[in-house]
């Protein structure tokens, strides 16, 4: 199976399912379903969630596993936080060095870039 698409590749907007399907029994239900707050999230933000599930909460050990600044995962986890509709803790400011770090880092475009650092 291929992993969950949650974004339009080409708007960006939220995605609807409109089949879900048993491979067990076949049964297959159409509508329009919503992902709920998933869908709301990036491939690379749902992992995040995962990777924050699995070290209990841990922003350190997260950092320390994925090679990167403390700093850029808080910075990572407070745009999750956003995207959720909740508010960081940051007051809104963009942590400039994060943003900067996940650029150097290629997980991130220059637009994408651009567009966090203008908030």
């Amino acid at each position: 199976m291929y992993p969950l698409i949650t974004r339009d590749p080409v708007s960006g907007a939220e995605l609807i399912v409109t089949r879900l399907e048993c491979p067990e029994s076949g049964v297959a239900i159409e509508g329009r379903f919503s992902l709920g707050w998933i869908g709301r999230l990036t491939r690379e933000q749902l992992d995040f969630v995962e990777m924050l599930v699995k070290y209990r909460g841990n922003i350190q050990r997260l950092a320390a596993e994925k090679n990167i600044a403390y700093n850029t995962a808080r910075s990572r986890l407070d745009e999750i936080v956003a995207a959720l509709g909740g508010t960081p803790e940051n007051d809104g400011r963009v942590d400039r060095r994060a943003v900067l770090d996940r650029l150097a880092a290629k997980e991130i475009s220059v637009e994408d870039a651009m567009r966090l650092l203008k908030g």
